[in-house]
């Protein structure tokens, strides 16, 4: 099974930018993972383009926001529960490298549809 996780910097004015030790913590965790984190990245928001009471809204791009979107990790695991753990690994280091640092990460199931005709 494939799984996405999302974090989400929930106070960006007071924790604006991760440590390095964070960061060093991050990479070591990525290391641990080996070929169940399939990939990593950062992410930063750009806009949303959405359809409102059959209207087309576009909002973006954003210099600003009260939440701040700060990365992904793919993961390819056998288990719901081993994306749990790995997460909470994640989030566990945030608490100890990073403390006044609020967040979430949230986790998505990866589906993938065969476009073939």
């Amino acid at each position: 099974m494939k799984f996405i996780t999302m974090v989400k910097t929930l106070n960006p004015e007071t924790a604006p930018y991760p440590p390095p030790a964070l960061m060093s913590a991050i990479v070591q965790l990525g290391m641990e993972a080996g070929a169940k984190m399939i990939e990593n990245g950062g992410m930063a928001l750009a806009g949303t383009v959405s359809t409102r009471q059959g209207e087309m809204v576009t909002d973006g791009p954003f210099a600003e926001a009260k939440e701040q979107v700060g990365g992904y990790a793919i993961y390819e695991l056998e288990t719901d529960a081993e994306i749990v753990e790995w997460t909470q690994r994640f989030v566990e280091l945030h608490r100890q490298h990073w403390p006044e640092w609020d967040g979430e990460v949230t986790i998505l199931q990866l589906q993938q549809f065969n476009m073939a005709s």
